[in-house]
């Protein structure tokens, strides 16, 4: 295997990082960490007289490994990986962080550039682990308001029984009103509770159904963490018209719409 890569890395960065074959790259040891101590690992591949540059995807697997669900994250949090990418100027290529057509004279540069970015990435999971629930329903308004969507949050109604209950959105589209409730919790010790609001919340309101008055009911679930049970979608899906997805935002908006 061509060793060149480790040579010009020493040459530029010194003796920090350590090289040793792996499959068709070279994986170069850096001195960075990611926020549980893992070492940070850049792997390089001579391409003629460039170099590709990647973490070959461990970043964003070592942040799916610190978070509760194994495959989902918000909008948001979709938003913060492409911010870190964009403020290194590195490509995020089918969950992989990719600097393409590297000099060799700028691999060292390359390979310090990928390695801050793929650091800035692992620091993602403190802002993950400290998310509420007030967080991801700023990122449903947020949302609404990127698709001019006309809403009222907080909406205070009247309920049969005579209780005044809190909606989170009250939602305008052309053809019909959606009022939306926003389901958020890391515990799953507190689901049970939750679901037994919305429950409760959606059979007050449903008096409010009436011909010529279209209404959905619509249950939004924070499905970036992995904390529902079927159970409760069983419960939610006798009183809610929609019961829809934060990790898919598009089908939200969908369900909002149609």
């Amino acid at each position: 295997m061509n060793i060149e890569p480790c040579r010009l890395v020493a040459e530029q960065l010194g003796a920090l990082f350590v090289c040793t074959p792996h499959d068709a790259y070279i994986r170069m040891r850096t001195p960075l960490l990611y926020p549980d101590g893992d070492v940070i690992d850049i792997f390089v591949r001579p391409q003629g007289n460039r170099m590709l540059v990647t973490d070959l995807g461990e970043s964003l697997r070592w942040l799916r490994t610190q978070t509760a669900s194994a495959s989902r994250r918000s909008p948001k949090q979709q938003t913060m990986i492409q911010d870190v990418c964009q403020t290194h100027g590195i490509e995020l290529f089918k969950g992989m962080l990719v600097l393409r057509d590297v000099e060799p004279t700028r691999l060292a540069e390359a390979v310090l550039r990928l390695g801050q970015a793929a650091s800035r990435v692992g620091d993602l999971w403190f802002t993950m682990r400290t998310r509420t629930a007030q967080s991801v329903t700023d990122e449903v308004e947020d949302l609404l308001r990127a698709n001019d969507l006309p809403f009222e949050r907080g909406r205070k109604m009247r309920g049969g029984s005579g209780r005044d209950y809190n909606v989170d959105f009250e939602v305008h589209a052309p053809k019909h009103l959606s009022l939306v409730q926003v389901l958020s919790t890391g515990s799953r010790a507190a689901t049970a509770g939750l679901v037994e609001h919305t429950y409760t919340l959606w059979s007050e309101l449903a008096y409010h159904k009436a011909p010529g008055n279209p209404m959905k009911f619509v249950s939004l679930l924070d499905d970036t963490v992995d904390v529902w049970a079927r159970e409760d979608f069983r419960l939610l899906e006798t009183v809610s018209d929609q019961i829809v997805m934060w990790s898919r935002p598009d089908a939200v908006v969908q369900a909002l719409v149609a």
